[in-house]
């Protein structure tokens, strides 16, 4: 079963920065009807994967913060701040908040999630 604790961390530096295929990483941490709402976009499955592309080319040097997961049956909620710098050489900061239904595997099913740009 995933840890959910461990997705806030994990889950933004798998797909960016492994060599593991995408769709691997993708079902191991989500149920195939995944619907990932982030700041008004849904993102299913497909589009999940896809997003690993560009977060391949453009980022570099990660550095995840976990500030505060909470955890109460299938319902979980995180705070952190992701830093990452592009390939640009421009640091980026953002606030990532994340509020999930998990299936009963311990996989995300759904999430809604929060974000904000702050200054390096």
């Amino acid at each position: 079963m995933p840890d959910f604790h461990a997705f806030p961390t994990h889950l933004p530096h798998e797909p960016a920065f492994s060599h593991e295929d995408p769709a691997t990483i993708v079902d191991r941490c989500h149920t195939p009807d995944l619907e990932h709402h982030n700041d008004g976009i849904i993102l299913d499955r497909r589009r999940l994967i896809d997003h690993t592309g560009p977060a391949r080319r453009n980022t570099r040097e990660p550095d995840i913060r976990l500030h505060e997961t909470l955890l109460d049956g299938d319902r979980a909620a995180a705070r952190h701040t992701m830093t990452v710098l592009t390939g640009k050489d421009r640091t980026l900061r953002v606030e990532v908040h994340p509020f999930a239904r998990l299936a009963p595997d311990g996989r995300i099913h759904r999430v809604h999630s929060i974000t904000r740009t702050v200054e390096p």
